[in-house]
């Protein structure tokens, strides 16, 4: 993408929810997991690339043992539409036996979130919880729930807190819609 157009893509877009909503759900969100999991010793697995900056925020709040690690698992690449599952790296610390909490910026359709946990069940994990910053509303029946929401979104493309729009504004504190054409 050209950086012109990136501009205009956030210049278009709706905002959804500003920086202070965002800090408010990843703090709520810490307090939910602390009380669920804070005398489990967690293995945190951030899903990267878009769960990085929940995780990067949520972790400083858990104030518990926890190992952490990550695994890249994308449907989406530079696309707006999700397609077949990439596996490019798979967690480094072993799952065997460990209650497990996959930390993702959404829960769109669901595919993707539900072949990770199946892959860390089969793995061996004892348990497998998700954290997920946004729930999208999107009506559909997904095969996979998260234990932990921060926020629900409408259905649209959304972007920001880590979630892209064609590899840009990933890295925005807050949470848009983009335009729809």
């Amino acid at each position: 993408m050209e950086l012109e157009e990136a501009k205009k893509i956030l210049a278009s877009a709706e905002l959804v929810y500003g920086p202070a909503q965002v800090q408010e759900a990843v703090t709520r969100v810490a307090g939910e997991i602390h009380a669920a999991l804070a005398d489990r010793y967690p293995l945190i697995l951030c899903v990267m690339t878009g769960g990085m900056m929940f995780a990067g925020q949520l972790l400083p709040q858990l104030d518990f043992p926890l190992d952490f690690d990550y695994m890249h698992v994308t449907r989406y690449g530079p696309d707006t539409q999700g397609g077949k599952l990439s596996w490019r790296s798979a967690p480094w610390t072993s799952v065997k036996g460990r209650t497990v909490l996959v930390v993702d910026d959404i829960l769109d359709e669901g595919i993707t979130l539900a072949a990770v946990k199946d892959s860390l069940r089969r793995l061996g994990a004892a348990e497998v919880m998700a954290a997920v910053f946004v729930d999208k509303q999107n009506g559909l029946d997904k095969p996979v729930h998260a234990d932990f929401v921060g926020l629900p979104v409408p259905n649209r493309f959304v972007f920001g807190f880590g979630m892209d729009v064609r590899g840009a504004w990933r890295h925005l504190p807050a949470i848009y819609a983009a335009r729809e054409e």
